[in-house]
């Protein structure tokens, strides 16, 4: 009886490896048919381009609108067992590698390699783009607005921490548009090297807002060990490598590009902690269908300069999602203001909204409407 058991379920997988092997060639030949057509879009587009290698008039291959539009459709259309995330990240890549076969995409991230930003990066992009790290914000900016990156990647707000006021201060004199974002569930882990004694850890490395979101994991389990910040935690992956009394706080990706063991995972105080990074480029986007829009307005030291500038959007019935203060660079006591909403700039109540409050301020600068972020 043994035997015929044995039998039966080795039947059974033979036939269900048979069937994944037949979905297997439609799925393969599905994905060459898809790529064919992304190389039958790059001829169209560039024909109709005339061929120029120009800024104004190269085609465009990457369309943030359009993707977030097949991105959500692939959700919908999900039918089970796969999360609808997991089900968009599949066609993310699939997407990536078509795209790669149209154009490669150049994306310039706030390094270095091993970071949230790489993972927020190649979350929205793809394995397929290009991503190349900087060391500063400021780089990040300038490799869009000179053309040697087609798109940037930075953070904006963590939700324990709160803004990065390095990167909303860079839009104040920079040209690049917001055209996208990513919000990165931030995990947090204990590693630790071939080399590391667990049991005579005296110095943890980290940057210092990680060390900050871990403190009281850390106080519990190591409040004897020195808390030790770095530039990133990428950094303090490597520093740890030849430490023996040394462990490091960072992600999982920095774990594997360093060869590290994850030691305990998930150290963070708040299990919800996310960071949203901003995909920065150098042109307006159409709409999506469901998007945001960011501003900075500047407005004088005066009362009711606050009630002015937030009144329109109450009254047209616009949402603000995000309202942010910093000093102007123009005046002691005048200030600037980011403002975030939902809706396309082009969406009539916002344009209402924006006429009014154009004529109330010393200055507006509409930053993008993007797609709200799908992954």
């Amino acid at each position: 009886m043994a035997d015929d058991k044995k039998l039966s379920e080795a039947e059974e997988l033979g036939k269900l490896r048979d069937k994944i092997d037949a979905i297997d060639t439609q799925i393969g030949e599905l994905i060459s048919d898809r790529a064919r057509c992304a190389m039958d879009v790059a001829k169209v587009k560039t024909a109709n381009s005339g061929g120029s290698k120009g800024p104004e008039r190269a085609p465009k291959f990457y369309r943030p609108e359009r993707e977030a539009q097949v991105l959500r459709k692939a959700m919908q259309r999900n039918q089970g067992p796969l999360s609808d995330e997991e089900f968009a990240r599949l066609f993310r890549e699939i997407m990536s590698a078509c795209l790669a076969l149209e154009e490669q995409i150049h994306v310039a991230y706030l390094g270095p390699e091993g970071t949230f930003t790489q993972q927020a990066a190649l979350k929205h992009f793809g394995h397929s783009a290009k991503a190349v790290s900087m060391t500063a914000i400021d780089e990040v900016f300038r490799e869009v607005a000179s053309g040697a990156a087609h798109y940037g990647v930075v953070p904006v707000e963590n939700s324990t921490e709160g803004v990065v006021t390095h990167t909303l201060d860079n839009f104040l004199d920079s040209s690049v548009k917001i055209c996208g974002e990513v919000v990165l569930r931030i995990h947090h882990n204990m590693l630790v090297s071939d080399v590391t004694r667990t049991d005579s850890i005296t110095r943890i490395y980290s940057h210092a807002q990680s060390l900050s979101q871990c403190r009281k994991w850390l106080d519990a389990n190591y409040p004897k060990a020195d808390r030790i910040a770095v530039s990133s935690n990428s950094e303090a992956a490597k520093r740890i490598k030849g430490e023996w009394n040394a462990a490091a706080i960072a992600g999982e990706m920095a774990a594997e590009l360093y060869d590290l063991q994850v030691l305990n995972k998930n150290i963070e105080d708040m299990p919800d902690n996310s960071t949203r990074f901003l995909i920065i480029g150098s042109e307006m986007v159409g709409p999506s269908g469901d998007d945001k829009t960011s501003i900075v307005a500047s407005t004088l030291n005066q009362p009711g300069a606050l009630h002015d500038l937030l009144e329109p959007f109450h009254r047209h019935g616009v949402d603000l999602t995000r309202v942010e203060t910093r000093p102007s660079r123009s005046g002691v006591w005048n200030y600037v203001f980011f403002i975030d909403f939902v809706g396309h700039q082009n969406d009539a109540a916002a344009q209402r909204a924006l006429d009014e409050i154009a004529g109330r301020v010393s200055d507006l600068k509409v930053l993008g409407s993007y797609p709200r972020g799908v992954l």
